[in-house]
């Protein structure tokens, strides 16, 4: 359900603050996104795909990100504009940069959102093409159906194909495709690497 407030209350904020319910907030132009506690089944799939990329494509100044602003670049007060992502997955190369340990100014070079029936993900797309995301992985919640987009010369986002053998191929190495309702992800093309997420 979907909820409109003019003015939140000031004892609803401070109660979210307290009890950890604002982890997942987001403010978009000035306009609070309270989002509601990832299910169970996002938090598995997402703890599975964070582990996996821990072990198999973290490193050599790869790094990524779980739950962590992101926001356009000089902005002075962020807290003002920014989405947080599922997992950001930056490189040294990428446009995002780390500010104060607290939120990334410009895109990573990929994010991933894990999207929930009726939640905003789509409506996030424009924002990550932006503020300089090279991709958007979104994976559906319940079917584990793979979509990239990344922006096209106007900053929009362009949804890419799959291969013709129904892998999505990530320009980090990564590859993406869903069998049989779960999510296998390998690196470089190599079966070695492989793992089925559910």
């Amino acid at each position: 359900m979907k909820a409109v407030m003019s003015e939140v209350p000031p004892e609803l904020l401070e109660w979210r603050r307290k009890t950890g319910a604002d982890r997942y907030d987001e403010v978009w132009d000035g306009v609070l996104h309270m989002v509601p506690s990832p299910s169970i089944r996002h938090q598995g799939l997402e703890v599975q795909s964070i582990c996996w990329l821990a072990t198999r494509w973290e490193g050599e100044g790869r790094r990524l990100i779980h739950g962590v602003g992101v926001a356009r670049p000089g902005v002075e007060r962020w807290v003002h504009d920014f989405r947080v992502p599922d997992i950001s997955l930056l490189t040294p190369r990428g446009a995002a940069r780390e500010v104060a340990g607290t939120h990334f100014e410009g895109g990573p070079d990929a994010v991933i959102e894990l999207r929930s029936p009726g939640d905003e993900t789509y409506d996030k797309l424009p924002f990550y093409c932006e503020v300089g995301c090279r991709e958007i992985w979104v994976i559906d919640r319940d079917t584990c159906a793979v979509e990239i987009f990344a922006p096209d010369g106007e900053l929009r986002p362009q949804r890419r194909a799959a291969a013709g053998d129904g892998w999505f191929r990530s320009a980090l190495g990564i590859e993406l495709r869903t069998v049989e309702g779960a999510l296998e992800l390998q690196l470089n093309g190599l079966p070695e690497t492989r793992a089925r997420l559910q």
